[in-house]
């Protein structure tokens, strides 16, 4: 089984129990775990530490509870998660468990990223009138992240999940250089 797949297992937990604990909110999950996510970036001696497979579970579980004690706000949820992964040694997972728990809280708030490709870099007025269209063909909020290509000459390439909305001035070109050749 791929990481990527136990990740996803790990999140599917987290995010029934914080939907169905009317103590626990999503978005708050997401937030403690982002901030225990960005505190081993910060710090890679307790990273390389936690994900060590030489240091023994026991002493991992110490070094995360002795973390969430400075932190009392921690939710219930991510802190016995936290645990649990020290205790199976899985604290590499962290970021993937991340990464999948929030596709799931953005889904159920009916919220989609779109990676947007431009040959320049969009002004917000532009960036907002994408993200308000493409909201109305998906039916969801989008949230845009922008990448700027200048090898596409011009006009807007966005992917939302697995489709492309490609109206760049190179592929128009290309169709337009297709429809020469072939004579129609």
């Amino acid at each position: 089984m791929t990481e990527r797949v136990i990740a996803g297992r790990y999140a599917r937990a987290l995010f029934e129990v914080t939907v169905r604990d009317k103590d626990e909110e999503p978005s708050t999950a997401e937030h403690d775990l982002e901030e225990f996510v960005t505190l081993l970036e910060v710090h890679p001696s307790l990273q390389e530490a936690l994900i060590n497979p030489s240091v023994p579970s026991s002493h991992k579980q110490a070094a995360v509870t002795a973390v969430l004690r400075h932190n009392k706000n921690v939710s219930a949820a991510v802190t016995r998660l936290l645990d649990l992964l020290a205790a199976r040694d899985r604290m590499n997972l962290v970021q993937e468990i991340l990464s999948a728990f929030r596709a799931r809280v953005q889904d159920r708030l009916q919220i989609v990223r779109a990676e947007v490709t431009t040959a320049v870099k969009l002004s917000a007025d532009r960036r907002d009138a994408i993200a308000q269209r493409l909201g109305e063909v998906t039916g969801k909020q989008v949230l845009i992240d922008a990448r700027v290509d200048p090898s596409i000459i011009g006009g807007v390439v966005a992917k939302v999940s697995s489709t492309v909305y490609d109206g760049s001035v190179a592929t128009q070109l290309e169709r337009l250089r297709e429809q020469l050749e072939s004579g129609t």
